[in-house]
């Protein structure tokens, strides 16, 4: 639902924009609000008091509802033999994040996560699987959610991003679809004006202690290895500059992932407890997380900003990179430079792929033009690397730190090579025939 507001006369000014803001409060959405550009300065006495404090209704579940439909799942989920939650990016809107961790505390399940909710989810958490993104999950994760015999899922998106072209394994007999005010079982009922969070925490209270996925999740599991070591002065590569970022993370930290191959790099970073964590799938905005960075690190003062950005993404909003300097901010930026839209080539490749290079760091130094705090570094090496990284977080820690790193066109994760190939069988097949 989008909330519009037009303000074009005084008269009802006030209740629109009081109106416009509640509904952001309540519905965890965007709203917009237009005023006319002669309006601004034109006193009137609505606004010429103290603000009249605003009382917004707080939405409720039914309470008949909801004791029908956490009556429904129990049973669903009590005679199932190993079943498994996943949490979703909706649990944000439904500000249901605490009621999911306390299900998880309660339940014993298996406890995994859709990658558009990476960071909602407490990695930390003793039953946390891992990412469930199905052919590109993270080790043994999609093996336990698509082998169970039920799965609660808080708030998902199915789209063909997250459903890698659509190749999930999951079965609609099987599935609890909790979403911010209604949960749907299996292939029925659906039960309406049921609270994510109220469903959640009453559900805590009734289910059976239930933890052989878990269990078959550990018997099977193999810790992942390291990278090879880089050879001096041989180039340096992704899955090492990675491991390198994953050293730097903490409480104090937060992680923006952009479009393309650092979604899948970034998913694979194991969180510290309070680390942050923002990426961007319903729509794979390009250069959507140069805007996210700044954004993100003028609310989180207390955090440092680690971004992990393409080149060709950070040429569509390079320029907010001077909103950054200008409000004395502290992020540090990884330039990953591999000479194009690398993600676009798995999906679809041809000459558009290809972009005009340039001086990355350069065209950063230019912006800061010598007023507020900035350090550039471009590195092509391990050793260069790290470096970098030691003086971005000691020297320079109150500096924001543009670390360019070069890398080769063809240096991409596995993931992006399978979920590529799928996501674009997917676009390219035929139309249903009419």
């Amino acid at each position: 639902m989008k909330w519009e507001a037009v303000v074009n006369t005084l008269e009802d000014a006030h209740e629109q924009i009081d109106t416009a803001i509640s509904t952001a409060l309540k519905e965890s959405k965007p709203v917009y609000i237009s005023v006319g550009c002669n309006l601004p300065a034109i006193p009137h006495p609505t606004f010429s008091r103290e603000p009249v404090p605003f009382s917004l209704s707080l939405k409720m579940s039914n309470q008949m509802g909801l004791e029908a439909a956490v009556e429904a799942a129990v049973e669903f989920l009590n005679k199932a033999v190993k079943p498994v939650m996943v949490g979703g990016p909706k649990l944000r809107v439904a500000k249901a994040g605490e009621a999911f961790f306390e299900l998880a505390d309660a339940c014993g399940y298996a406890l995994a996560v859709m990658p558009s909710a990476k960071g909602l989810v407490p990695e930390h958490h003793p039953h946390f699987i891992g990412t469930y993104w199905g052919a590109v999950s993270t080790p043994f994760c999609a093996e336990i959610v698509e082998s169970a015999d039920a799965y609660l899922f808080a708030g998902p998106i199915f789209n063909d991003y997250s459903s890698v072209g659509y190749s999930l394994l999951l079965k609609k007999e099987k599935a609890i679809i909790v979403q911010p005010d209604r949960v749907v079982i299996a292939n029925g009922p659906a039960f309406g004006c049921v609270l994510m969070k109220d469903f959640l925490k009453a559900l805590a209270k009734r289910l059976k202690r239930n933890t052989t996925a878990y269990d078959n999740y550990h018997r099977i599991y193999v810790p992942e290895g390291h990278p090879l070591k880089c050879d001096p002065k041989e180039p340096l590569r992704v899955n090492v500059l990675f491991e390198h970022i994953q050293k730097m993370l903490s409480s104090d930290t937060a992680v923006i992932a952009e479009t393309g191959d650092s979604w899948f790099n970034c998913q694979k970073l194991k969180l510290p407890e309070g680390c942050g964590y923002e990426f961007q799938m319903q729509y794979g905005s390009i250069g959507w997380s140069v805007g996210a960075t700044l954004g993100y690190a003028q609310a989180a003062s207390d955090k440092r900003v680690i971004a992990c950005i393409g080149d060709g993404s950070f040429q569509v909003t390079a320029q907010d990179v001077s909103t950054m300097i200008r409000c004395g901010q502290n992020t540090i930026i990884f330039l990953i430079n591999n000479g194009g839209y690398t993600i676009e080539v798995e999906i679809h490749d041809g000459p558009y792929n290809v972009i005009k290079n340039w001086n990355y760091t350069g065209l950063v130094d230019a912006i800061h033009n010598g007023e507020g705090k900035c350090w550039t570094a471009k590195v092509r090496y391990e050793e260069e690397l790290i470096k970098a990284i030691e003086t971005a977080t000691n020297e320079k820690k109150d500096c924001l730190c543009f670390i360019e790193v070069i890398v080769h066109k063809d240096d991409t994760s596995k993931e992006l090579l399978e979920w590529g190939s799928r996501v674009s069988a997917a676009n390219s097949r035929p139309p249903n025939p009419q």
